[in-house]
């Protein structure tokens, strides 16, 4: 089986980037990356693009499904009682996500369903399960803060004989801040309820082991630098307590995942996990033989893009953190997609007659496809490939000429573009492949 830890990468194919584009294409792409681990970020657990995933795995590629606990972003596979499966929230809003609460048996036994029939369909190597979390940090203030509807509220008094706290009226005898014993039991029985609906997805009757034994588990939690109250804070606003959720799962792996008030700063600096030993510590003395991975955001926003020299200084910071695998979110996100030039990495002889070209990004299709911007030499001396066709697909570019000399040639390339029309936050200015853009085109051989 291929590692599931060192470097690793988040992709999205429901993005238009990995849209209308070979599957082998992607693979180069993230393979010519460096990457050798993707999680597979999985939005409808039947809709996965399974060429993607055989063609990952056909190159030595461990792919995880990555999915998230707490809510979806679209609801049109969900069955027709959904709303039902909803948090209450002290605040209603209206975000484009649509939160989902663990003490919904009908939520719960959808959910493990799906889960049980995606890794039963599809051959993910490993599955995870990210932001299974209460809303929000901070939630108490800004009134982003549940589940307090009548689920979480029948299921606490079950447990604790008790309503739940009052987070409203001050004046109230079960006030938050005053009833601080009442608030105690409430903040405890979040975490258990957060442990116990992992723990049901993947041990549960019918549920992923069940579905699949030996596939890899792992869990996330979340981190944030906020001072020396950071790891009690996640834990009293969001039900998160990484020690008690692994014990629970007893996942493979485990990551911490970069909370938003950290990854939506323009600022932040690539060491910043060094902030996050107090989580990681945590976990290391109950667990020290576990291994640990950090996760990165870098593009969601457009003015907290990261550049390729900042993901390689969170990289090496977590080499030295001693974090077993690192992540980030999402691969085509970063700055680096919207300032490196494209510019192609090999070329493979896949003919007598074919050149096959390997470029770090995707190509514009017409200004790859036009044989002009291509020119030829053969030992310094221009070569006159009247005939040549060219085929962008994704990041690859096939060329065709029975003129091809079947020794050793150089390809110089001009006027190539990327794809800013494909990206999150799209551009009028593409980036192309610098002048006197060059690649050796190896000999054939029979």
């Amino acid at each position: 089986m291929p590692n599931p830890l060192g470097p690793s990468i988040q992709i999205d194919p429901a993005f238009p980037y990995y849209a209308n584009r070979s599957a082998e294409s992607i693979v180069d792409e993230i393979e010519l990356a460096g990457y050798r681990t993707v999680r597979y970020f999985v939005t409808e657990e039947k809709r996965i693009h399974g060429k993607l995933l055989e063609a990952l795995q056909k190159r030595g590629i461990f792919v995880w499904a990555m999915t998230l606990g707490n809510g979806v972003y679209t609801t049109g596979h969900l069955p027709k009682e959904w709303p039902r499966w909803q948090m209450t929230l002290l605040k209603p809003v209206e975000d484009g996500f649509y939160r989902f609460s663990p003490y919904s048996q009908s939520y719960t036994a959808w959910k493990k369903n799906a889960l049980a029939q995606m890794v039963r369909n599809y051959p993910f190597d490993g599955l995870e399960i990210a932001e299974p979390y209460f809303p929000e940090w901070n939630g108490l203030s800004s009134g982003v803060y549940g589940d307090v509807g009548p689920l979480a509220r029948l299921a606490f008094r079950k447990k604790y004989g008790s309503d739940i706290p009052d987070f409203k009226y001050a004046s109230s005898a079960n006030y938050y801040k005053r009833n601080t014993s009442l608030y105690a039991d409430w903040v405890q029985f979040r975490v258990d309820s957060v442990n116990r609906f992992l723990a049901e997805m993947i041990h549960g009757a019918g549920g992923v082991k069940h579905a699949r034994p030996g596939i890899q588990i792992a869990t996330w939690s979340v981190a944030v630098d906020h001072g020396p109250d950071s790891v009690e804070l996640i834990r009293e606003f969001q039900g998160i307590d990484a020690p008690s959720m692994i014990s629970a799962v007893k996942p493979d792996v485990h990551f911490i995942q970069t909370h938003w008030p950290d990854w939506m700063r323009p600022s932040l600096k690539a060491n910043y996990v060094t902030a996050y030993e107090p989580f990681t510590r945590q976990i290391r003395m109950a667990h020290p033989q576990l291994p640990l991975g950090i996760q990165a955001d870098i593009g969601s926003k457009r003015n907290m893009r990261r550049s390729t020299g900042w993901l390689r200084q969170f990289r090496e910071t977590a080499g030295k953190l001693n974090y077993a695998t690192w992540t980030a979110y999402e691969y085509h996100l970063g700055r680096y997609m919207y300032e490196e030039p494209p510019l192609p990495l090999q070329a493979k002889r896949v003919g007598r007659n074919i050149v096959l070209l390997l470029f770090n990004k995707r190509v514009d299709e017409s200004s790859a496809e036009n044989p002009q911007h291509y020119q030829m030499s053969l030992r310094g001396a221009e070569l006159k490939i009247q005939d040549l066709k060219a085929e962008a697909d994704g990041n690859r570019i096939l060329l065709w000429s029975a003129l091809f000399p079947q020794e050793p040639f150089e390809l110089t390339l001009s006027g190539i573009q990327d794809t800013p029309s494909l990206w999150l936050f799209q551009q009028a200015k593409a980036n192309k492949v610098p002048r006197n853009c060059s690649v050796t085109v190896p000999p054939y051989r029979h």
